[in-house]
């Protein structure tokens, strides 16, 4: 069998103080998470984070910088995930727009607000990339180097 990391990205999106978070079905579960989802072919990191953004609150997200590049291991499913978890500025939200069909709400939430959800956060990562955030680290987007695939033949 050929392991393989499950590749995410998410947003950390502050405005006023407050935090844009999802709630979402997990499992059965209603957890909450910063908008985020996984790498699609062919698709780059930041350009995934906007989309994802995109498709999970109806917000239209500008990243400005990377917070951090997260590996962890569940110990319920045994995958393991790398996260790039990106912050930024959501510019306007399309209210027309339909959400993924596993979000049931949106919210903006204060940074102890999302503490407080401890166990329905949906995995460390989202407490630890909002700690990391509220403590500065930012790294420049052109630490991200796409390379075109080659063509053959």
């Amino acid at each position: 069998m050929i392991w393989k990391p499950r590749v995410t990205v998410a947003a950390v999106a502050e405005h006023n103080g407050r935090f844009l978070m999802v709630e979402e079905q997990v499992g059965g579960e209603m957890r909450f998470n910063q908008p985020a989802g996984h790498l699609e072919d062919d698709e780059g990191l930041v350009d995934a984070v906007i989309r994802e953004c995109l498709e999970e609150t109806a917000w239209h997200f500008r990243p400005q910088a990377l917070v951090g590049l997260y590996r962890w291991r569940s110990a319920h499913t045994g995958d393991t995930f790398l996260r790039a978890t990106f912050c930024g500025e959501c510019t306007h939200e399309d209210r027309a727009r339909s959400l993924d069909a596993d979000i049931t709400a949106v919210h903006w939430l204060s940074a102890n607000e999302i503490r407080a959800r401890g166990e329905r956060l949906r995995s460390p990562l989202v407490l630890q990339s909002l700690e990391d955030y509220l403590r500065g680290k930012r790294f420049p987007l052109e630490l991200l180097v796409e390379l075109d695939r080659e063509v053959s033949g």
